[in-house]
C-alpha cells in the first residue's frame, strides 16, 4: 500500500492556539482513496513547511498533501517552501481546485497560491486551510491520485 502525509501548516495551531481542523479531513480522504496515512505533521508557516516536504519526499511517500499557508497573508509562504522542493509543476492539477471552489460557491478560491508538482516519486499538492478547502482538495483529487502515484512509479498511461 502506498502511503502519504498531510501537513498542516498553521503557526497558531502549531503552538496549541487552536486544533487542526483541515488535517484531519485530508487524512480521512486520503485513507477512502487507499492510501496508508498517519496523523497531520502540524508545522508553523516557514521554514519548517520545506523541511516537512523533503523529509516526506526522502521517506519515500507516494502522495503529500499540504493545508494552509496558501493564500495572500505576509506570513503565507507554502508555495514558496513547495517550489523549492518541487522539480515538476502541475499547474492545472491547482488550476482544477481552485475552480472547483468557485464552482461550489467560493469566489476567494481564485486567491490561492497553492502549487502542484512532483518532487522525485512523490506528488505534492497544496490545499487551502480551512476544512471546506480540504474537502474541495479532495473531490478533486480522489479521481487522480492513483493514477498518478501510478505514472509517478513507472506506470502506463
Amino acid at each position: 500500500m502506498n502511503t502519504a502525509l498531510v501537513v498542516t501548516v498553521s503557526t497558531r495551531a502549531s503552538a496549541g492556539v487552536y486544533e487542526d481542523r483541515s488535517g484531519p479531513v485530508l487524512v480521512a480522504g486520503l485513507r477512502e482513496c487507499g492510501f496508508e496515512v498517519g496523523e497531520p505533521v502540524v508545522v508553523p508557516d516557514g521554514d519548517e513547511v520545506g523541511a516537512a516536504l523533503r523529509d516526506a519526499v526522502a521517506a519515500g511517500h507516494a502522495v503529500v498533501l499540504t493545508t494552509g499557508g496558501t493564500g495572500l497573508n505576509p506570513h503565507d509562504h507554502t508555495p514558496e517552501q513547495t517550489r523549492a522542493v518541487l522539480e515538476r509543476e502541475i499547474p492545472q492539477l491547482s488550476a482544477a481546485v481552485a475552480a472547483y471552489g468557485v464552482a461550489h460557491g467560493v469566489p476567494t478560491a481564485t486567491l490561492s497560491r497553492g502549487l502542484a508538482g512532483t518532487a522525485g516519486r512523490t506528488l505534492i499538492v497544496n490545499l487551502p486551510g480551512s476544512s471546506g478547502g480540504a474537502r474541495d482538495g479532495m473531490a478533486v483529487l480522489a479521481p487522480v491520485l492513483q493514477h498518478a502515484v501510478s505514472q509517478l512509479r513507472g506506470g502506463d498511461h
